[in-house]
């Protein structure tokens, strides 16, 4: 089945316009792909447009500290990816002489990269004829072919790249590619309408009725629970009102982002056993003796594989602390709100 022509004409009614299309700044295009990737287009670009302005090159953005490239993706989540983007641009500026890779292999090395962003990076900024298979073109083409393999693994997108590779217009792959992505999200949708699409006659899955059993999917993880009680202590000093934060490290969620002290339990607590647990634990890290001054309501904050549970508690100290544990940092409100933190936090703060 030659799908070419059909949906290079529908493409030409319908593409969607965006600012990192008809470009062929390799570095702009793969800022959007890392971008997009878990992120509506609608807010994706935004963040673009935010990037492209603050870093318009790669070497812009590898001389920016981790603080300032964390700042600008806050919001966004799986904070890894802008650490690996990050990490990419100082390789492309010490590793590759400043240019950025051009072929596919080369692109493939960059850290965060794998192969769907290093084949829509390949098509788009250098016309190679790598097919991009996200989850719109999965969609669309398991249902025009019938393909009941579950998406999601590199055997799937093995199976849907080879049966692409035979089709994918060697002129303009970034064209194909784009108008295959683009039907994926416009027309054949999660619940499409089956009636104005250019292949009703050609699809498999509507021909057997399966529409909406394609694609397969593998099994979700239940998300974890876990329950956050933090501690905003603040105190007041010939500078102004105070607070303490600290920055996570490791290799848990929201690596390189500032938050308040934190309690992490096993189970949800009730109000007095938060600020029991609190008082000891202010004592310990800080020295000091707390007055609770408010418990807020629990913020729920769900993550891909986790659900955070939040609860934060104000807390007044009657001065500086007496001791301050490593790694903990007394900040202004504003100097707490220029930091990089998770959009939980970022919450909170807008409430103060």
């Amino acid at each position: 089945m030659a799908i070419l022509k059909k949906i290079d004409s529908w493409f030409e009614d319908n593409g969607r316009s965006l600012p990192w299309r008809g470009i062929d700044d390799p570095y702009r295009i793969w800022l959007s792909e890392i971008i997009l990737q878990q992120t509506r287009i609608e807010q994706g670009r935004d963040y673009w447009l935010r990037f492209v302005e603050a870093c318009p090159t790669v070497a812009d953005l590898a001389a920016a500290s981790e603080e300032q490239v964390l700042r600008l993706w806050q919001g966004l989540g799986y904070y890894s990816r802008a650490r690996n983007l990050h990490a990419a641009a100082q390789y492309i500026m010490n590793e590759c002489g400043g240019r950025f890779p051009s072929t596919y292999e080369g692109i493939l090395k960059l850290k965060g990269v794998g192969r769907y962003t290093a084949a829509a990076i390949a098509s788009f900024a250098f016309r190679l004829p790598y097919p991009v298979i996200d989850g719109n073109v999965y969609r669309f083409i398991s249902r025009l072919y019938g393909i009941a393999t579950p998406i999601g693994t590199d055997a799937a997108y093995t199976e849907f790249e080879q049966l692409l590779h035979k089709q994918i217009d060697h002129e303009r792959p970034d064209r194909f590619n784009a108008a295959l992505m683009d039907f994926g999200s416009l027309q054949c949708k999660p619940v499409p309408d089956c009636t104005g699409c250019p292949f009703v006659q050609d699809c498999e899955a509507l021909r057997t009725g399966r529409v909406d059993m394609l694609p397969v999917k593998g099994a979700k993880r239940k998300p974890q629970d876990r329950w956050f009680y933090y501690l905003d202590v603040h105190w007041t000093d010939g500078t102004g009102d105070r607070g303490i934060m600290h920055r996570r490290d490791g290799k848990d969620i929201w690596k390189g982002l500032f938050e308040f002290p934190l309690m992490e339990t096993e189970r949800r607590l009730d109000d007095e056993e938060f600020v029991a647990r609190a008082s000891d634990f202010a004592g310990q890290m800080f020295g000091t003796a707390m007055v609770a001054v408010s418990v807020g309501e629990e913020l729920v904050h769900q993550l891909t594989h986790r659900t955070i549970h939040a609860r934060f508690l104000r807390v007044e100290i009657g001065e500086a602390p007496s001791k301050m544990v490593p790694d903990y940092i007394a900040m202004t409100l504003s100097e707490m709100k220029s930091v990089p933190v998770p959009r939980l936090i970022d919450r909170y703060l807008a409430t103060l």
